[in-house]
C-alpha cells in the first residue's frame, strides 16, 4: 500500500511540472513591448530562457528546433508584475486575519502559499514582492528558494519576511486578548533606534530582500491610526537597510506617517489613502514610488461594510483610496501596481490594474504600472519587465487587447517565466501546464 501512495504521489508531482524551457516561436495577434502601443504582425523568439528576438513576423528567421506557438486573438505582454502581495494570507471573508495567524500551523500556511503562487503565476504574474509572511515568520525565504530551485511553480520573489512594527501596535493583539496572553505575532515588534537597527540587521540575514515597516497603525486613542514610530527609529530603520543595500517599504496609510516616512528616506510608499497634494508632491520630488492598494478597499469595503461592486455607491474609504489615487496621478508620482493581494484571491491580481482604469489612469499606463515601471520599481528593469533582446522571457498573453481593453487581464492563455511555459492554449499544452 505504501510502495502504491508513493507512485501515486510520484505522479501527482509530476503531472504538475512545467514543461522544459524549450525554444519558442510566439505567434500572437500582437505585441506589446511594456511600452507605446501593440503591434500587429509581431513575433517573438525565445531561446534559452530569454528573449532572442522580437519584431515583424517577416524578419524573425526561426531555428529549426523551435516550437511554434499559435496565440490567436490574443495580445503578448511582458509577465505581470504585482508589488504588494501576501501569499501566506487568503480572503477574510474565508478566515479572519486573527484566525489565520492563530489557528492555521506555519507548515499548512506554507503549503497553502505554494499554491497561492501557482495560481499567480499561471494568472500571467511573473513576479511579486511579497511584503510580510503575517505570523509565518521566515516562511517566505523557503518559498523562494522552493521556486528557484524549481520545486514549486511560482513568480519570482522579492521577499520582505517579518516586517516591523512598534511595540504593542500589531495583532494579534494587544487588543481584544488577555493581557497575560502570550499570542504569536503578525509582524517584528522593536522599540528605539538600537533595535530598529538590529531587526533591520536580522531580516537582512534571515534572506529579506526588501525591508517593510509600518509607519503608521491604530496606535492613536480609539483605535486611531497615528504615525507609530518617531522620527529618529524610522531613520535608523532606513539607514540600516541602505546601508545593506535593501530598499524600503512602509506602510503609510495617513498624510503625517507618509510624510515621515518619505523624509526618513524610503523607496515605496505602500497604501496613502490619506495622502495630501503637498505629500505627493514630495513623494515626486524625492523620487519615492507609490503602490496604491485599491483592490484591498474594495474587497475589505465588500466583506465588512456590504459594499458590492457595480450595485452600491462607492464607500467612504473606497472614495478616499480613488481620490487618493487622482491625486498621486496628477502630482507625477510613480505609481506601480500593488494590489494587497492575499486580502483577496490569490490569481485575480488582474483586479488592481482594472481598478487603477476605473480611477482614471489609462489602460496603457495600467500596464505600464504591471511591467516595465514596476520592474524600474525592483530596479530589476535590465532583467524583466519589457519584451527586448536579452531579457529574461518573462511573458504572458491575453485574450483580447488588455493595452485598450484592461479587463482582457482576466483571460490569460500563456504565462512563461525564464522561458518555460506554465500556461499554454490547449491544443499547445502538455498535461500539467494547461
Amino acid at each position: 500500500m505504501k510502495r502504491v501512495l508513493c507512485a501515486v504521489l510520484s505522479l501527482a508531482l509530476l503531472a504538475a511540472l512545467p514543461v522544459r524551457a524549450e525554444t519558442f516561436l510566439l505567434v500572437p495577434a500582437r505585441v506589446w513591448t511594456g511600452e507605446g502601443a501593440s503591434h500587429a504582425g509581431w513575433t517573438v523568439l525565445v531561446r534559452d530562457g530569454a528573449i532572442a528576438a522580437v519584431g515583424p513576423a517577416a524578419g524573425i528567421a526561426a531555428p529549426a528546433d523551435a516550437r511554434r506557438m499559435e496565440l490567436p486573438g490574443a495580445t503578448l505582454t511582458p509577465g505581470l508584475i504585482d508589488l504588494h502581495s501576501h501569499l501566506f494570507l487568503h480572503p477574510y471573508d474565508e478566515e479572519s486575519w486573527n484566525d489565520q495567524v492563530l489557528k492555521e500551523p506555519e507548515a499548512y500556511r506554507t503549503l497553502q502559499a505554494a499554491k497561492f503562487a501557482g495560481d499567480t503565476l499561471r494568472a500571467g504574474f511573473t513576479t511579486l514582492r511579497d511584503l510580510g509572511t503575517e505570523g509565518a515568520g521566515f516562511a517566505d525565504v523557503a518559498l523562494k528558494r522552493a521556486i528557484d530551485e524549481g520545486l514549486v511553480a511560482g513568480p519570482r520573489l522579492f521577499v520582505s519576511t517579518r516586517a516591523i512594527v512598534a511595540t504593542s501596535s500589531y495583532g494579534p493583539g494587544p487588543r481584544g486578548f488577555r493581557p497575560d496572553a502570550d499570542l504569536p505575532g503578525g509582524a517584528q515588534e522593536i522599540s528605539g533606534a538600537d533595535e530598529a537597527t538590529r531587526a533591520v540587521r536580522e531580516q537582512a540575514g534571515r534572506g529579506a530582500d526588501w525591508i517593510k515597516f509600518y509607519a503608521d497603525y491604530r496606535v492613536g486613542p480609539n483605535g486611531t491610526t497615528q504615525p507609530a514610530f518617531t522620527a529618529a527609529e524610522m531613520h535608523a530603520i532606513v539607514e540600516a537597510a541602505h546601508t545593506g543595500g535593501r530598499p524600503v517599504a512602509a506602510h503609510a496609510a495617513t498624510d503625517a506617517g507618509m510624510r515621515m516616512a518619505v523624509e526618513a528616506g524610503v523607496n515605496t510608499i505602500e497604501h496613502g489613502y490619506g495622502g495630501t497634494p503637498a505629500t505627493f508632491r514630495l513623494m515626486h520630488d524625492r523620487h519615492v514610488a507609490y503602490l496604491p492598494t485599491l483592490t484591498a478597499v474594495e474587497a475589505t469595503e465588500t466583506y465588512f461594510n456590504h459594499y458590492v461592486a457595480g450595485t452600491t455607491p462607492a464607500t467612504a474609504k473606497i472614495a478616499e483610496s480613488q481620490k487618493a489615487f487622482r491625486t498621486a496621478m496628477a502630482e507625477g508620482v510613480t505609481i506601480g501596481c500593488g494590489s494587497d493581494v492575499g486580502v483577496f484571491r490569490h490569481g485575480d491580481n488582474w483586479r488592481e490594474p482594472a481598478l487603477m482604469v476605473k480611477a482614471g489612469m489609462s489602460p496603457v499606463d495600467a500596464m505600464r504600472a504591471c511591467t516595465s515601471t514596476a520592474a524600474a520599481i525592483l530596479k530589476q528593469q535590465d532583467r524583466f519587465g519589457r519584451i527586448a533582446v536579452g531579457l529574461r522571457a518573462d511573458l504572458a498573453a491575453f485574450a483580447g487587447d488588455p493595452t485598450l481593453h484592461i479587463e482582457d487581464l482576466r483571460k490569460p492563455v500563456l504565462a512563461m517565466k525564464d522561458g518555460v511555459s506554465y500556461r499554454q492554449p490547449e491544443s499547445d499544452a502538455p498535461q500539467g501546464a494547461r
